[in-house]
């Protein structure tokens, strides 16, 4: 299976597609799980609360949102790829933050939620057939590949690496 192909997903996702050069899926794993679970576990104690702005999440908050949307993610990737063709909705990612409280948890929690949730995610793919990875349901309205989703479910996490890098550290 290749690279997800405009058609197969929300033209939102291509932003976070594009930050992936991975050529299929399962090579996904093999490029990025040791980059991301090292750049997220190591981030320093010491920006745990900070925010780069008034009213923008603290570091806390980000790692808090990316596991809880990695599930999400993971969520919509198992659906898909086992033929559960019911429409998956869109969430809104303000709503998870403000309820999710995490500043009120230690960072290292938050950091060892995170590998728990990669780990499944990671599970997950490597189980997945190429055939289970064609297939499609409606994600937020739009028809949406397994495939595509676990390429959305990298990006995701690369984009916020990257803003990470630029604003909070």
């Amino acid at each position: 299976m290749s690279r997800p192909q405009p058609g197969e997903y929300n033209s939102f996702f291509e932003r976070y597609i594009n930050q992936t050069k991975a050529q299929n899926a399962h090579a996904l794993l093999e490029e990025l799980t040791t980059v991301l679970e090292h750049f997220y576990t190591t981030l320093p104690e010491s920006k745990a609360d900070y925010a780069y702005a008034p009213g923008k999440w603290t570091l806390k908050e980000v790692l808090q949102h990316v596991t809880d949307t990695e599930r999400i993610f993971s969520y919509r990737l198992l659906r898909i790829a086992r033929k559960d063709t019911t429409p998956l909705p869109s969430f809104e990612e303000n709503d998870y933050v403000a309820n999710a409280d995490a500043n009120r948890r230690s960072f290292d929690a938050i950091k060892q939620e995170f590998l728990a949730v990669r780990k499944s995610s990671n599970l997950l793919i490597e189980s997945l057939t190429e055939s289970q990875l064609n297939n499609r349901g409606i994600v937020s309205g739009t028809e949406t590949s397994a495939n595509a989703i676990a390429f959305i479910l990298f990006g995701h996490l690369m984009h916020h690496k990257a803003v990470i890098e630029e604003r909070y550290l």
